[in-house]
């Protein structure tokens, strides 16, 4: 199979789009604590492309996950936060928060994708409910997009994120200690650069809470970018627009710095890797080389290389059960909500 260099480019939010309005054209659990117990969602049969999958949608072979799920009278939500501050340039978030909790629990930050130009954090907003069904405080922010600020302003503004959260964790109801980051796509790469980067003072930036630390205890990353320097995303538009319109012969050490595997140590959070093998966008190489170095490092990590599924595969409805399953089951190994956290009504039952 021949991958096309487009690395996180326009085609991701495409795809991203067509999706959604395929969900509204065809309208379209159980406790942590009781894992192992759980049934596994079958791995779902694959294709042989990207335009095959597109096909499959359209005939509706392949249904969508409905991401417009109503708000459950179990959680609140607060919108529209303000988590820090670039000059005048305000950053915000939106908070989940299972109503009645009883002890602080572990939070989930999630990051959006869209080339690191495009994007709302409101596409994961279906994350944020479903994760904070199970127990989790969670957030989806929002970010200086490459346009407005190259990098590094994404990655200090996601380090930003973290920071804030962790100095209101009483507040909200979080264990300081726990929390874990989730991006897709150039959402992804974010996640990893928060989790792989921490203490390389450049990176912090100055949005605010600067005395909070920035370091997360879990990585998820939905089919984000590994390395910048490698040869599909030198090319990529959209990684040169993140870069400030530089190549990577005019600024090699800058792509070498915003590669997360070039952070990695033995210290690095445990990581999860949800990845397709057909993705044509960031292709399934990346994921493999992460993989590779977690291995080396001795970094617990846990790789679902899903056969025949492309970018953005989680709108599939079958792979979204499976990806969110395992992330749950990731959730429940490494930052597990803690017994009586949540009030009796609110407490996910085995199905």
């Amino acid at each position: 199979m021949r991958v096309r260099a487009r690395l996180g480019d326009r085609s991701a939010g495409l795809l991203f789009c067509a999706a959604v309005m395929m969900v509204c054209l065809f309208g379209a659990a159980s406790s942590l604590a009781a894992e192992r117990s759980e049934p596994s969602p079958p791995v779902p049969k694959g294709f042989g492309s990207t335009q095959e999958v597109k096909e499959a949608i359209g005939q509706g072979k392949v249904r969508l996950v409905n991401l417009f799920i109503p708000l459950p009278g179990s959680i609140e939500v607060r919108t529209n936060i303000e988590y820090g501050r670039v000059g005048e340039r305000l950053l915000q978030l939106d908070l989940y928060q299972p109503k009645g909790l009883g002890k602080p629990v572990p939070a989930v930050i999630l990051i959006h994708g869209g080339g690191w130009k495009s994007g709302d954090r409101k596409i994961y907003r279906y994350y944020c409910i479903k994760l904070a069904e199970k127990g989790y405080v969670t957030a989806t922010m929002s970010y200086r997009l490459s346009k407005e600020a190259p990098y590094p302003a994404a990655v200090q503004d996601a380090k930003c994120a973290v920071r804030w959260l962790r100095a209101n964790a009483r507040k909200h109801h979080v264990d300081p200690d726990k929390i874990a980051v989730l991006g897709g796509s150039a959402g992804g790469h974010l996640a990893m650069m928060v989790g792989y980067s921490w203490g390389v003072k450049a990176l912090e930036g100055n949005g605010g809470n600067a005395g909070a630390s920035s370091a997360v205890q879990a990585v998820i990353n939905f089919y984000g970018p590994v390395d910048l320097t490698a040869d599909e995303a030198k090319r990529a538009g959209a990684v040169i627009d993140f870069m400030g319109g530089r190549k990577y012969d005019e600024a090699e050490a800058q792509y070498r710095e915003a590669s997360p595997i070039i952070h990695l140590t033995k210290k690095a959070p445990p990581t999860l890797i949800l990845h397709g093998t057909i993705d044509d966008t960031v292709p399934i190489a990346q994921a493999d080389l992460l993989a590779k170095r977690l291995k080396e490092l001795g970094v617990p990590y846990e790789y679902e290389r899903l056969e025949g599924w492309p970018h953005t595969m989680d709108l599939a409805e079958d792979v979204n059960r499976r990806c969110l399953w395992r992330v749950e089951q990731f959730l429940a190994r490494h930052l597990p909500v803690p017994p009586g956290a949540l009030p009796p009504t609110t407490r996910p039952v085995a199905e």
